[in-house]
């Protein structure tokens, strides 16, 4: 299991980050063949702040889970369970947001249920 939050901290840190950092490079969107008019209704003119906030919050809170995890801190499964609500609540409030639906957005909504679940059960918070 452990091996397994590993990975799924990582990729999220990983795919957050670089898709972030991609966002904040071309606010258009362009990059990733995603239309500003996604953004109508919402308080974004183009995603110059969304990648800010999946860089910063989502890949950042993911990256230190990851860098705790490999110092085995004892804190590292609190920063994970932190890690799998940022990008859970990221996915949220975009479904919400936005009025598109992508696999993708399904996909790391699990991958967010998943971490804290399993960040959780290692913390020692479920009696095996």
């Amino acid at each position: 299991m452990k091996t397994i939050l590993f990975l799924l901290v990582s990729f999220t840190a990983l795919t957050a980050l670089s898709s972030g950092i991609m966002m904040i490079y071309d606010p258009s969107g362009s990059f990733f063949q995603m239309s500003e008019s996604l953004l109508s209704g919402t308080p974004f003119k183009n995603f110059l702040v969304p990648g800010i906030v999946l860089a910063l919050i989502v890949g950042g809170t993911n990256l230190a889970a990851v860098v705790l995890n490999l110092m085995r801190n004892k804190n590292r499964y609190n920063w994970a369970i932190a890690a799998g609500v940022m990008i859970s609540g990221w996915i949220v409030v975009q479904m919400i947001m936005i009025s598109a639906f992508s696999w993708l957005q399904l996909l790391y909504l699990v991958i967010g249920i998943l971490t804290i679940l399993l960040a959780y059960q290692l913390e020692g918070k479920w009696a095996a």
